[in-house]
């Protein structure tokens, strides 16, 4: 518990923490580049972060673009910006939320690029509204992205897969889509810059084929 209380303690003092009693929680929407990242770059959003080993990762290999990772948990929250911290980084930054308040704190087409990196499956059918690639989410991404911006998805489940394949075919106009269901044997891999989560880690060794799929709104 004092390890926790710790960590909770450095994310109230970080810089790249956003998080429930800070000014800026509460008046961000729309401000980002301009409040909290001080520059114009365009803005990419990870949901889920977790660790954020895709955000740092991401922000590392490209200085040109400013990286939000989104998680509910403090505690792993922490573990990125410790980590983008201590690599230097100022184009990375954590947002601490609920993912179903995105709408809180981004502007219509305020964001570049949305990243759903492996997000509960939630394979019940009671909690499909729950899945982050479910029409309540995937209608909040649309409107958060500027136009012809990216959404990019990975996930070990095949039946989290397919149900969002199916339903961007039913309910969707989209612009442009590319997607497979083993990442690792397609020409797509070249795109992920060898970065990989902890789950994606456990997956793969646990012999799981990862899919991923990018995709762009009419």
């Amino acid at each position: 518990m004092r390890n926790k209380t710790d960590r909770y303690k450095q994310n109230r003092e970080s810089r790249n923490v956003l998080e429930e009693g800070k000014p800026l929680f509460e008046t961000i929407k729309g401000r980002w580049n301009d409040e909290f990242f001080d520059n114009d770059l365009p803005l990419v959003v990870e949901l889920g972060c977790g660790r954020g080993e895709y955000a740092v990762g991401l922000a590392e290999r490209f200085g040109d673009k400013n990286f939000i990772g989104v998680d509910i948990k403090g505690d792993r929250i922490w573990k990125g910006s410790q980590l983008a911290q201590a690599l230097g980084l100022t184009n990375v930054g954590f947002l601490r939320t609920q993912i179903q308040m995105l709408e809180k704190f981004f502007e219509a087409g305020e964001v570049s690029a949305i990243w759903i990196t492996f997000p509960d499956p939630r394979p019940k059918d009671r909690d499909e509204k729950r899945r982050l690639t479910s029409p309540r989410f995937l209608d909040m991404y649309k409107a958060m992205l500027k136009k012809d911006g990216w959404v990019y998805f990975k996930t070990d489940s095949t039946p989290l897969f397919q149900y969002t394949l199916d339903l961007l075919r039913e309910k969707y106009a989209i612009k442009e889509m590319e997607y497979t269901f083993d990442l690792y044997q397609s020409d797509l891999w070249e795109e992920h810059y060898g970065i990989k989560t902890k789950y994606e880690l456990i997956f793969t060794e646990k012999g799981e084929t990862i899919k991923y799929m990018k995709f762009r709104f009419a």
